[in-house]
C-alpha cells in the first residue's frame, strides 16, 4: 500500500503541467498543440436511452466554438480503457460495501484484453491498493481489501487519480487510449486538502473523463436543488464527458456498474485537426451531434489548447 497525500498547490502543478493541449493519433489524452490533433469519445443514445453502435464518420457533426470540423479519426470502441476504480471507504460506507465490493468486482470482469485498471480507496487517507494493470486476479484482490473507516478525502482521491492517468506511458502499436475515472462515494468531502473548484479545473484540463456515482446522497423527490456532494460529482462528471448516478441504495450498484461498461463498449472516439484560428491558448467549446434524427450525443463540451507556435 502507499498513502498519497498532496498539499493543494503541488497537485495543481503536476496536473496543469501534463494536460492542456491534445496529442496527435496514438498518444496519450486529447490535447497537444504542437499537431492540433483533437481527440474526444463520444456516447450515441437513442429515444429510449439505448445506446447506438453502429453509426459511421458520416453521421457525425463535429463543432469547435461554433466552427464545423473535419472528422479525421474515426473509430468504435476498439480503443483501449484505462480505468480507476476509486471506493469510498469512510465508516459511512460499512453496511454498503458488500454490495460495492462486489459491482467492483463484476465491471473488473468485463474489462477486455488491452484494458488496464487500477483500484483505489479513499477515507481520510488516499490509497492506491493496486497500480494500473491488466491482472484481473490482482485487481480482484485489491477490491477485497476496501475496508471501511474513518472520513472522506474524494477531492484528493480523484486529483490523484488524475496524475496517476498522466503518467501512464502511451499504448503500443499507435492506439489512443480512453481514460476513465469511476468514483463511488455516500457523501460529502469531509478531509481533502484539494478544494472543489482546483479538482474541477484540473478535470478540465485532463483527457479523462469521470462517471460518478454518488450513493443515498440524496432524494430528487424532496429537495429543492442539488446537495454539496451531488453538485460536486455532477459538474465533474458534466465537464468531462462521463454521468452521474443517484443510486437511493447499494442494491442498484451492480447494474450501474454494468450500465457504465456498456455505455464504454459502445462508444466512439472521434478526432479532427482543428481549423480554429486562434493562436492563443485557452478554453475552446466542442459540441458532438448526430445527423440521424431521433439520437444524442454526448462528449466533453470543451477543452483547454495550448498556444500555437507563431
Amino acid at each position: 500500500m502507499r498513502e498519497n497525500l498532496m498539499r493543494p498547490t503541488v497537485v495543481v502543478v503536476l496536473l496543469l503541467g501534463v494536460a492542456g493541449a491534445v496529442p496527435a493519433q496514438g498518444q496519450r489524452g486529447p490535447f497537444r498543440a504542437s499537431v492540433d490533433l483533437v481527440t474526444l469519445s463520444a456516447t450515441v443514445t437513442g429515444p429510449n436511452g439505448r445506446y447506438i453502435s453502429d453509426l459511421d464518420a458520416a453521421d457525425f457533426i463535429v463543432l469547435e466554438d461554433g466552427r464545423k470540423q473535419d472528422i479525421s479519426f474515426f473509430e468504435r470502441a476498439k480503443s483501449p480503457l484505462a480505468v480507476s476504480l476509486l471506493i469510498d471507504s469512510s465508516g459511512s460506507m460499512s453496511r454498503e460495501m458488500p454490495m460495492a465490493r462486489h459491482a467492483a468486482s463484476e465491471f473488473v470482469a468485463r474489462l477486455r484484453p488491452g484494458d488496464v485498471a487500477a483500484i483505489v480507496d479513499f477515507d481520510r487517507r488516499v490509497q492506491v491498493l493496486q497500480p494500473f494493470t491488466d491482472d484481473r486476479a490482482a485487481l480482484e484482490r485489491a477490491i477485497q481489501r476496501v475496508v471501511a473507516r474513518g472520513t472522506t478525502s474524494m477531492f484528493n482521491a480523484i486529483y490523484i487519480a488524475l496524475r496517476d492517468h498522466s503518467a501512464l506511458p502511451k499504448p503500443a502499436g499507435g492506439e489512443i487510449r480512453r481514460d476513465v475515472i469511476v468514483v463511488l462515494s455516500d457523501g460529502d468531502d469531509t478531509s481533502s486538502l484539494v478544494t472543489h473548484d482546483q479538482l474541477l479545473d484540473g478535470a478540465k484540463r485532463s483527457p479523462t473523463v469521470i462517471y460518478a456515482i454518488g450513493l443515498g446522497i440524496g432524494d430528487p423527490r424532496t429537495r429543492r436543488g442539488p446537495t454539496p456532494p451531488e453538485y460536486a460529482l455532477r459538474s465533474l462528471a458534466y465537464e468531462t464527458g462521463g454521468r452521474l448516478f443517484l443510486p437511493k441504495n447499494a442494491d442498484a450498484l451492480s447494474g450501474i456498474y454494468n450500465d457504465i461498461a456498456d455505455e464504454l463498449a459502445s462508444q466512439y472516439v472521434l478526432g479532427y485537426v482543428s481549423t480554429g484560428t486562434s493562436p492563443r491558448s485557452g478554453w475552446r467549446t466542442l459540441s458532438v451531434r448526430v445527423s440521424r434524427p431521433g439520437l444524442h450525443a454526448r462528449s466533453r463540451p470543451g477543452y483547454y489548447a495550448a498556444a500555437r507556435p507563431q
